[in-house]
């Protein structure tokens, strides 16, 4: 390709909303152009390297055995109604009507249509497993788009559906897919972590999440120093908590704790350690026809994980309570303690604290709390897995230190169970000729995100660095001044032998000065640049390496043959 007839808009500045290096670089490059709140067109090197992440999701899941397929972006919606999503996904879910009045959602998700494309068409096990799969765009009515391609609501994404006559066959495909992907990230040269994750609003009874570890990830990620043990922080777990400071000994008893609002006060006041403190955290839950003010108990030196505390109470999304809110549900703010509550509160404690003794929490009266209580005699429905696991928590799998790093999401596996296929009414006939709901698997890959990605796994302050997997083209052949005869000669005909070679270059004719040439070549991040200068009338030509910046010089008689074997 030409420079010269090559759509590419470089500039000089990024977007005034763009704070993360793949944002700004993807739009200063000319990789993409947005056009609207969290829309973006992929231009023709954002399409290049689209394309080339997409071929190695393709080559890798038809190597895997499944099945692809095109399902349509609009969706009716009585099919989310008949799984029960229709009303529970949130927000996100895009719902429209058509000219009939009829409801249709933008897809953010297939699993629906998927069991519909097999329901009274795939009928015996004998039919099974199959996997079907497809490349498509997907619509999420984000709330809040941002950091360009990692954030947005129109999207491409690799989705997966399996359905299998045993969840054991389920979780075989499970692995295979664990496998796949792994192959998958791999290939794109990205530094990974597979890790145990919440399922949200697709469901299921496991999940696991692959995570691209960079400075700039969206989501923290636990991982242990000692095992193999990693998860998304809405999901991790560690060993109980413990200490050695001794515990207040003390018989029931409740004071007067003046000014006592908060886990700090209440630790300062009664000259103890917060670990043998109770935290209450008030928050108001929504669900799809009501609302209702509920309490989490967590040891005081804890902090409530949100996601945990959502699926605990089956909210669709959890708020702050505010100051009315909570007085009208007869709480003392400051002063909320698990015994002695209003009887139509809703409450739950950390599963940390079962058992638990010689604790202080409040006493649900305004300026007092209780001391020397024991956490006992409760249901056993009030105690949740509630925490955020913190750094220098102990791994539940070995005991090791767990520490918390970034990451970003790229890929998604889950076990579905037989939820959608029951809910939707879809069945085969079993070994015994007995009807049977599916088991079903469903598996996602960020393909449009995958572009971000790797420059946010990948770049510097002057731009990309594209490795030779995703990069638009392996080669930028610069022509320092086209007006000189010789360098325009040398440079065209390095380009024609190599392009007929089947190598991917491009070559820089345009008629710009050499310094727009050169920081474009920086700002687009092509893994190799030869730059056609000065020195070829002493048989001279430079080859640079984008990665490190390095020039080389090389002898124009040796160039092709040394451009050969880098691109190898």
């Amino acid at each position: 390709m030409r420079f010269s007839k090559f759509y590419a808009p470089t500039t000089k500045e990024a977007p005034k909303d763009a704070t993360l290096p793949s944002h700004k670089f993807l739009i200063r490059a000319g990789f993409v152009n947005q056009y609207g709140s969290g829309l973006y067109n992929f231009l023709p090197m954002g399409k290049m390297v689209f394309d080339n992440i997409k071929n190695i999701v393709k080559e890798e899941m038809d190597r895997a055995g499944a099945n692809e397929i095109q399902m349509g972006v609009v969706t009716p919606a009585e099919l989310w109604k008949q799984s029960g999503r229709y009303s529970a996904f949130g927000k996100e879910l895009l719902r429209l009507h058509d000219r009939k009045n009829n409801d249709f959602v933008l897809g953010p998700t297939h699993e629906e249509v998927a069991v519909d494309i097999v329901r009274g068409k795939v009928t015996s096990y004998k039919q099974l497993p199959l996997h079907l799969y497809q490349i498509t765009t997907k619509f999420r009515d984000e709330g809040r788009p941002r950091y360009g391609l990692l954030r947005c609501r129109e999207f491409t994404m690799k989705d997966g559906y399996s359905f299998h006559d045993s969840e054991e066959c389920m979780k075989k495909e499970f692995d295979n897919m664990d496998a796949t992907y792994r192959r998958i990230f791999t290939r794109l040269g990205l530094d990974f972590r597979a890790v145990d994750a919440d399922s949200g609003a697709i469901g299921g009874s496991g999940s696991k999440e692959f995570m691209v570890l960079t400075d700039n990830g969206e989501d923290d990620i636990v991982v242990c120093k000692s095992c193999e043990y990693a998860a998304n922080i809405e999901a991790a777990t560690r060993a109980k908590k413990s200490t050695e400071v001794e515990a207040p000994q003390a018989d029931m008893a409740k004071f007067h704790t003046p000014n006592c609002g908060t886990i700090a006060d209440v630790a300062e006041f009664f000259k103890v350690d917060e670990f043998y403190t109770v935290k209450a955290v008030i928050k108001k839950a929504i669900y799809e026809d009501s609302e209702e003010v509920v309490l989490f108990f967590v040891r005081g030196n804890d902090n409530l994980q949100e996601t945990k505390a959502q699926n605990a109470c089956g909210a669709l999304e959890l708020v702050d309570a505010n100051e009315d809110e909570v007085k009208n549900a007869g709480l003392v703010a400051g002063s909320c303690g698990p015994f002695g509550l209003p009887e139509d509160i809703n409450f739950f404690i950390d599963s940390e604290l079962r058992d638990e003794k010689n604790l202080i929490c409040g006493a649900n009266e305004h300026e007092y709390h209780n001391i020397g209580m024991s956490v006992l005699n409760f249901n056993d429905s009030r105690y949740k897995d509630l925490v955020e696991v913190s750094a220098g928590d102990k791994c539940s799998c070995c005991g090791g230190e767990l520490g918390v790093t970034k990451g970003i999401e790229v890929g998604h596996i889950f076990q579905l169970g037989q939820k959608y296929a029951k809910a939707m009414d879809a069945t085969f006939l079993d070994q015994n000729g007995k009807a049977k709901p599916f088991y079903m698997g469903c598996y996602g890959v960020g393909v449009s995100r995958l572009v971000a990605v790797m420059i946010e796994a990948s770049h510097d302050e002057k731009g990309c660095i594209w490795n030779r997997q995703t990069t638009p083209f392996d080669l930028d052949i610069i022509i320092s001044n086209i007006k000189n005869e010789d360098e325009l000669k040398f440079g065209e005909s390095i380009y024609q032998s190599l392009k007929e070679g089947g190598y991917n270059v491009l070559l820089d004719d345009r008629k710009d000065r050499f310094g727009p040439k050169i920081k474009d070549f920086e700002l687009i991040g092509f893994p190799y640049a030869l730059i056609v200068g000065k020195g070829l009338k002493d048989g001279q030509v430079e080859l640079v390496e984008r990665k490190t910046l390095e020039k080389t010089s090389v002898h124009v008689d040796e160039i092709e043959s040394k451009i050969k074997e880098l691109l190898a």
